[in-house]
């Protein structure tokens, strides 16, 4: 399992996909400590990069990441996580994915409805 966190200052690009529908859901960071606790525990973890802190997907909201499966790329310098979100959404703005906005001519145009109210959820 050794993955190559030498080149992004100790972090692995993430990129989290639905298991059953393909859908890019987000995508985050890891560092050493976040891929340990991910794989120990099935569920998502992270490094904030604003925060400077590790963090769990869903420790505020309850929408976990349970992983189904686990790739890497040919440089093993980044992973791809296969996940069943439990949840109405994964984007902290209230949406199913963080990719909602599609362009459309010169214009980002938001492409999804809304999934859940964020406020509701990160106001406890």
């Amino acid at each position: 399992m050794n993955l190559d966190f030498t080149k992004l200052d100790g972090l692995l690009a993430t990129v989290i996909q639905d298991w059953k529908t393909n859908r890019v859901l987000m995508v985050g960071f890891m560092n050493e400590e976040a891929w340990r606790k991910t794989v120990e525990t099935g569920c998502a973890h992270f490094y904030s990069r604003s925060r400077n802190k590790l963090w769990m997907k869903g420790e505020t909201s309850g929408h976990k990441l349970l992983v189904k499966e686990i790739f890497t790329d040919c440089d093993i310098d980044a992973v791809l996580l296969k996940v069943e979100a439990l949840g109405p959404g994964v984007c902290h703005e209230g949406y199913e994915s963080c990719f909602f906005r599609k362009l459309d001519g010169a214009d980002w145009k938001i492409n999804d409805a809304r999934a859940y109210d964020p406020n509701e959820v990160y106001s406890k």
